[in-house]
């Protein structure tokens, strides 16, 4: 899973997610081969390669779902196959100079089959969870864009900061924790995350932080879209949107999938 936003690590005049000026998507428009030849960004565009990524993570998802509930030994083997392969895509798609349509369908696709045979196995362990982390996904995503397009929230440099921050503390502490309990230093499942504090698990709380950082992420891949269609950057460039909202709403969706699983368990 991306613990960040990597749809604005390595392309082409990304330096650091969020701190785009309306200057720096000018310099990546006039710096393009292709800058006055091809048509501009639009949002109406960005919207429908979102719903084309979206469509082969849910054919993905479900196939990954069907063939883990029919062979749960093939789905165990295809979740660590999809997983690898899926973040090969991911650096692929991070370090391609120039957004490639293919590349990203392929790894929204795997990406898909991931999350359906995770889903699959939260929903054997605890019925009904995953409709609960879909419907909150749903609702963190549109309490988000309301208050983006109503103007109550925007992307800032220091705000941006503050987030990048925070994600190489949230990746730091995912790491120990994973090796904490592959080693058996904690037995509970969850690591760290299953530790109570005043009788709360300390996943939840962890949890809660990690979705306000997924919704601020949220803010970057729509204030991209936005300045990009402003300026009119090349049309290539909405599959670069597309894919940051498509890694943000995943990212988040797994992250409420845990905090229920955690809160239920």
């Amino acid at each position: 899973m991306a613990l960040n936003n990597p749809a604005y690590t390595q392309n082409k005049g990304f330096a650091e997610p969020g701190t785009l000026s309306a200057s720096d998507l000018q310099a990546m428009y006039d710096n393009s081969p292709n800058a006055v030849a091809e048509a501009p960004m639009t949002v109406e565009g960005s919207l429908m390669k979102s719903i084309a990524m979206f469509a082969f993570l849910i054919v993905g998802a479900v196939a990954g779902w069907m063939i883990t509930s029919a062979n749960p030994a093939l789905g165990s083997t295809l979740m660590f196959v999809s997983l690898f392969v899926g973040f090969g895509l991911a650096m692929a798609n991070i370090f391609k100079k120039q957004p490639s349509p293919a590349l990203m369908l392929a790894y929204a696709a795997v990406e898909g089959l991931l999350v359906g045979i995770v889903s699959l196995v939260y929903n054997t362990a605890f019925e009904g969870i995953v409709l609960q982390a879909v419907l909150a996904t749903f609702t963190v995503v549109g309490v988000t864009l309301a208050l983006f397009a109503s103007g109550k929230i925007r992307a800032s440099a220091r705000a941006t900061k503050i987030f990048m921050v925070a994600m190489v503390g949230y990746l730091v502490f995912s790491l120990i924790n994973m090796f904490l309990v592959m080693f058996g230093v904690i037995k509970n499942p969850y690591g760290v995350g299953g530790v109570e504090v005043f009788g709360i698990p300390l996943g939840i709380v962890i949890g809660v932080l990690v979705v306000i950082m997924a919704a601020y992420s949220l803010v970057l891949d729509f204030d991209f879209i936005k300045n990009g269609a402003a300026i009119k950057i090349p049309r290539q460039y909405e599959w670069t949107g597309a894919f940051g909202v498509m890694v943000t709403v995943v990212w988040l969706y797994m992250e409420i999938l845990r905090i229920l699983a955690i809160a239920r368990n």
